[in-house]
């Protein structure tokens, strides 16, 4: 694909990640029976469970079974607790709270939703507004599962109140408010690429050098898969047994957004889980997006951007940050890539 010169106004935007790796808390469920695959050396493990509403899965090597399950255990325990904390769905999470008490007053927040909402502002700045977690005031108004949309009016009234700049953030008292009514934030193009983060550094902490952490379409690898690399596929978003393109990759993370994701189609427009900002609606140009960057929280909101931008415009983003390359699958199937 042609190069294209675009002036960046941040760079390094995976920096802040390293500031949010947080502790693991306790384990939140019963694990799914490991899968054991025994080496000379070490032994290979692998434990699928759910949170976030998606598959959590971590596989991994370790010489000691027992160090590895350690962490293992430690990761779902940050999983489940991220969950708690940043679930929409979950009446006493932190974002929950957020959502009914920030237009009225502003809320404390903790130093890690500080930090998430302050990030979120400079990616909503760097993007020019295609990425906003204020989506979510039109965003909420879908109901995937019933196949609902909203209706011209309720949609209009919804837009109205998305706006990255009225979310105000207060460095000094630690704490945010909306400065318009019926506004709502949502993490979904960010809590998954944070959960595999922190993860990563779970791992890494427990003495971890061969991993694979994903969450959904969000994943991290850590080293190689011992002597070659990991292997990752990128899904045909109109085929869910088919593959787009088929990644060797080494310490890097890697996002999918796809609008066969959780999606409903009325009178031939697909509706999916993607909102664009501007128009509170999805976006019908591009099928999937796969970012490859340094950390998972990069990987998120840029795969969510691009699938905004389109393939053109968001390649010309992807192509003025250094480190970080892109595949998209735009609405004919045609594959274009960083």
């Amino acid at each position: 694909m042609r190069k294209h010169s675009v002036r960046s106004p941040v760079r390094h935007l995976w920096d802040w990640s390293k500031a949010m790796a947080t502790s693991a808390g306790a384990l939140h469920s019963a694990p799914a029976p490991l899968r054991v695959v025994e080496e000379e050396a070490g032994v290979w493990l692998a434990r699928d469970e759910v949170a976030m509403g998606t598959a959590i899965r971590v596989e991994l090597w370790c010489e000691d079974a027992a160090r590895g399950n350690r962490a293992i255990d430690a990761v779902m325990a940050e999983m489940h607790r991220i969950d708690r904390t940043m679930s929409p769905h979950k009446a006493d999470s932190e974002l929950s709270r957020i959502n009914r008490d920030a237009a009225n007053e502003p809320v404390a927040l903790s130093n890690e939703m500080f930090l998430l909402l302050v990030q979120a502002q400079r990616f909503s700045q760097f993007s020019n507004g295609a990425f906003d977690i204020t989506y979510a005031s039109a965003g909420c108004l879908y109901d995937y599962r019933e196949g609902v949309a909203p209706t011209a009016a309720a949609l209009a009234q919804g837009r109205a109140a998305i706006g990255w700049r009225n979310l105000e953030l207060d460095a000094r008292t630690r704490s945010v408010r909306f400065a318009r009514p019926g506004m709502r934030i949502d993490l979904g193009g960010f809590a998954k690429g944070h959960a595999v983060d922190n993860a990563a550094a779970i791992l890494m902490r427990h003495g971890i050098h061969h991993a694979h952490v994903a969450a959904g379409g969000d994943s991290r690898v850590i080293g190689d898969k011992r002597g070659r690399p990991w292997t990752i596929g990128v899904r045909d978003p109109r085929c869910a047994d088919g593959l787009a393109a088929l990644l060797p990759l080494e310490d890097t993370a890697i996002s999918t957004s796809g609008d066969y994701e959780r999606f409903f189609e009325k009178n031939g427009v697909r509706h999916h889980h993607i909102v664009d900002p501007a128009t509170g609606a999805s976006p019908s140009a591009v099928r999937s997006v796969t970012v490859l960057a340094p950390d998972g929280l990069t990987c998120e909101a840029l795969s969510k951007t691009v699938f905004v931008l389109g393939a053109l415009r968001g390649m010309e983003l992807v192509e003025s940050v250094e480190g970080v390359d892109a595949i998209v699958v735009d609405a004919a199937g045609e594959l274009h890539f960083s």
